[in-house]
């Protein structure tokens, strides 16, 4: 199993040296059909599709209710998920309104065992010109670090332009 990339190159404007770069896309894959999903996990199961989709629902149903009541709620198997904003800060009390929210966020932070099977996963770059030309293939050797959401502090120690999960960062980022 590997997860696949596309490198092409492209004309880039922005920033401080701007020219004809490689950039990095996913590779997008065919969406999964809900039913599929149902009929996989009842394999696995033993349980049928249709009982495994009503408890799917009703599990759904009770993670929405907690989540927007502000909750962090578990998904067994998977690892955690909640809601969060993005704002920006003022200094006045006088000045704080909804209006200083930028963005409402779905933060998930994976558990261990999705985080090891990330890290394990090869990635795959296709490199292509710019006219979606095949100019090589390559496969990952990095160390397989993973972005934890709930620590802005890159594990390979380099610097990492994110803002904590936390819901206060700074200038409206």
């Amino acid at each position: 199993m590997a997860i696949k990339v596309i490198a092409q190159r492209r004309e880039v404007k922005l920033g401080k040296n701007p020219g004809k770069k490689f950039v990095i896309r996913p590779d997008l894959y065919s969406p999964i059909q809900e039913k599929k999903v149902f009929a996989e996990a009842a394999t696995h199961s033993g349980i049928s599709a249709g009982v495994i989709k009503a408890a799917w629902d009703a599990a759904g149903e009770v993670i929405r209710t907690w989540a927007t009541e502000g909750h962090s709620i578990p998904l067994p198997g998977l690892g955690t998920m909640r809601f969060g904003v993005r704002s920006k800060a003022v200094e006045n009390l006088e000045d704080v309104k909804t209006g200083l929210i930028t963005v409402r966020r779905i933060i998930f932070t994976p558990n261990v065992e999705v985080k090891d099977e990330l890290k394990n996963t090869s990635i795959q770059i296709t490199c292509l010109d710019e006219d979606g030309n095949v100019l090589k293939r390559v496969t990952s050797g990095d160390s397989g670090d993973i972005e934890d959401p709930e620590n802005t502090q890159p594990s390979n120690g380099g610097n990492q332009n994110t803002q904590p999960s936390g819901d206060v960062p700074g200038e409206g980022d």
